[in-house]
């Protein structure tokens, strides 16, 4: 299992501390959400803090944009060394186009379906997909309770992918934790996002190696 800590769950007073406490666990990438305020109601941090994250952090960076037209910014995020670009279907008029532009800026693409969004909507991009990211919980907000539908939901997926000879892997995030975690294991889930989970532990390091071990 990939484990994959949500930074919007981190202390920004200490991020510092929280990075450090990262870069020693046995977390493979480190997801980063940013909102605008649009696309959904929240607002969360921009390039400042990115760069200011990418020049600490030593695991592979998950970028997550949860705005409106995130094609704008494909060659910053490239410019910060992101691994994955996870970019709404919601969010892109184009999304053949933006996956394309991601590929060709040196990144993986992933794209991220709201919990509204059936998984049926992707059947023409699967094959160029790196990721799909299921929300299970409305996105803006940490925090929320994990929408049930999901396991349905990664298993549908999971058999798109099976059917078609895609290579995409299943990435989580919303309300995964000791109980809903190896549920999504089990359903197939590749990529596990947690946020206050790991980070209001008394030990992140040890719950990130529990995740992982899934």
């Amino acid at each position: 299992m990939i484990v994959s800590p949500s930074l919007l769950a981190a202390d920004f007073l200490h991020l510092d501390k929280d990075i450090e406490m990262i870069n020693g666990s046995d977390a493979q990438w480190l997801h980063l959400d940013v909102m605008d305020g649009s696309f959904v109601p929240n607002i969360s941090f921009g390039f400042p803090v990115l760069q200011a994250v990418a020049k600490a952090c030593t695991k592979e960076l998950d970028v997550h944009y949860m705005i409106n037209n995130p094609e704008r910014y494909i060659k910053q995020t490239a410019e910060l060394g992101a691994m994955m670009m996870n970019v709404h279907y919601e969010a892109c008029t184009h999304l053949h186009r933006t996956i394309q532009e991601i590929h060709n800026a040196g990144m993986k693409a992933g794209v991220t379906l709201n919990p509204s969004t059936p998984v049926c909507a992707l059947e023409d991009v699967i094959g160029d997909a790196d990721l799909v990211l299921i929300m299970s919980v409305n996105p803006g907000f940490g925090g929320q309770k994990f929408i049930e539908n999901t396991i349905g939901k990664v298993k549908r997926l999971r058999q798109m992918i099976s059917d078609t000879g895609s290579h995409a892997l299943i990435e989580v995030d919303g309300g995964v934790n000791a109980q809903t975690a190896p549920r999504l294991a089990e359903a197939g889930v590749d990529v596990l996002v947690s946020g206050s989970y790991i980070f209001a532990a008394d030990n992140p390091q040890q719950i990130i190696s529990q995740l992982k071990s899934l």
